[in-house]
C-alpha cells in the first residue's frame, strides 16, 4: 500500500519548523528597547506601544503561490495576496493596517513584469486602505530560479498597523461555551500550495496541464488556483468596533492547529468544528491523491483552510448580531464551531471525527 501524502512528505515539515521557532526566544532579549513601554505578547505575535495605541507590525510572503504565477504567465494578482497574507496577520490583534512596504526579489526587473507585479499590490493596498510607503526591487538572477528563464521572483511584504489600547485582541478571556464564526475563503489562498502544485500540475509530478479544466470546474485549474487570498481588514475593523472579538484566526498555514495558540492563552480551552464548505479544488486535490497513497482527512484540515479564511471567537450572545455584521459588509459568515473545556481541537466532517491535536 502506497504511503499516506503529506505536507512533510512534500518538504514543508510541520515538527521541524516547530522546533526551529524555538529559536524566536533569543530575539525577546530586544523587548528591552520598547522606547515608549513594556512589549505586549498576543497568540500570534507581539505588538508594543506608542502614546495611547499599540503598534502592530508583520512581514509575509507568498511562498510557492509564485511558481503558479510564473507557469500561468500571469502576474497582475500574485500582489494582492501579498497584501492580503500581511494585512489579514495585523487584524489578529485587532489593528488596523496604517503602512505597507514590499520587497521583491526577482532574476530580472523587467518592467512589464514589474508593472504587472505593483498592479496587484495596488490592488491589495486599495482593498485594504492602507498606503504603500515604500519598496524594494532586487535583481538577483543567481538566487532566484523561474519556470521560465528570467521570469522568476519572490514577494514579501510588510505592514503596520495601529490598535488602541481598549480594542486589542489579547485571547486570553475565551471561555468553553463561546462560538468560533468562520469567514468564507475566496479558495485556497496562499499556504498548502506546495501540496497542492505537486498533486495537481504536470509541471511538479501531477495530473492536469495548467489551462485543463476538470470536471465541475467553469474555468482552467491554474486559475482557480492563482484565485487571490480575500482580504478580510473591513469586516474585522467593523465587528471590533462594535462587539469583544476573544480571539481571532487568520486560517493559514497549519490551518486549524492555528487554535492552539489560543489554547495557550485560555487555558483549558478546546475547540469544535462542526462546520465546513470546502471549495471544489480541496475535494478535487483529495481526490487526485488517491491514485498515490491518498491524504488523510486530518492532513487536509491541518494543511488547508477548506472554505473558511478567517474566524473570530465571539460570546454565544454576540452570535447573531456579528453575524449581521458581517453579512452587512457583504462577507459570507456562519457559525463553524464551538469552544470546549477538553484542551482538544476537534473536527466533524463528513460523519467523521477528526483528532487534530
Amino acid at each position: 500500500m502506497s504511503k499516506k501524502i503529506s505536507y512533510a512528505g512534500v518538504g514543508v515539515d510541520r515538527e521541524l519548523r516547530a522546533e526551529s521557532k524555538k529559536s524566536l526566544k533569543r530575539l525577546k532579549r530586544t523587548y528591552e528597547f520598547s522606547a515608549y513601554g513594556e512589549v505586549l505578547q498576543l497568540p500570534y505575535g507581539n505588538i508594543f506601544p506608542l502614546d495611547d495605541r499599540y503598534l502592530d507590525l508583520a512581514i509575509e510572503g507568498v511562498g510557492t503561490k509564485v511558481l503558479l504565477a510564473q507557469l500561468a504567465e500571469k502576474h497582475d494578482t500574485i500582489g494582492i495576496d501579498g497584501v492580503a497574507m500581511v494585512v489579514n496577520d495585523v487584524i489578529r490583534s485587532g489593528a488596523q493596517p496604517l503602512a505597507l512596504a514590499d520587497n521583491i526579489h526577482a532574476q530580472v526587473s523587467d518592467p512589464a513584469l514589474v508593472k504587472e507585479w505593483l498592479k496587484g499590490l495596488a490592488n491589495g493596498a486599495e482593498e485594504s486602505e492602507c498606503l504603500v510607503a515604500g519598496g524594494e526591487i532586487g535583481d538577483v538572477f543567481d538566487v532566484i530560479k523561474g519556470v521560465k528563464e528570467g521570469k522568476g521572483f519572490d514577494l514579501v511584504v510588510a505592514c503596520i498597523g495601529e490598535v488602541k489600547k481598549g480594542h486589542v485582541i489579547t485571547g486570553d478571556k475565551i471561555l468553553s461555551g463561546d462560538i468560533v464564526i468562520g469567514i468564507r475563503s475566496s479558495g485556497i489562498h496562499s499556504n498548502g500550495i506546495t501540496l497542492a502544485r505537486k498533486i495537481l500540475f504536470k509541471e511538479w509530478g501531477g495530473k492536469f496541464d495548467p489551462y485543463e479544466i476538470p470536471d465541475g470546474f467553469d474555468r482552467g485549474l491554474i486559475f482557480e488556483v492563482l484565485e487571490p487570498t480575500r482580504i478580510y481588514v473591513k469586516p474585522i475593523k467593523t465587528v471590533n468596533e462594535q462587539y469583544q472579538i476573544k480571539g481571532a484566526v487568520h486560517i493559514t498555514g497549519d490551518a486549524y492547529l492555528k487554535f492552539r495558540r489560543l489554547t495557550e492563552f485560555s487555558k483549558g480551552v478546546g475547540f469544535e468544528f462542526t462546520n465546513f464548505k470546502p471549495h471544489p479544488v480541496f475535494q478535487l486535490i483529495q481526490e487526485i491523491a488517491t491514485t498515490s497513497g491518498g491524504i488523510s482527512d486530518e492532513e487536509m484540515f491541518k494543511t488547508f483552510n477548506m472554505g473558511w479564511g478567517f474566524a473570530v471567537v465571539v460570546s454565544e450572545c454576540d452570535e447573531d448580531d456579528v453575524l449581521g455584521v458581517f453579512d452587512k459588509v457583504g462577507f459570507e459568515a456562519e457559525v463553524i464551531g464551538n469552544v470546549t473545556d477538553t484542551g482538544r481541537i476537534v473536527a466533524f466532517h463528513e460523519d467523521k471525527k477528526l483528532m487534530l491535536n
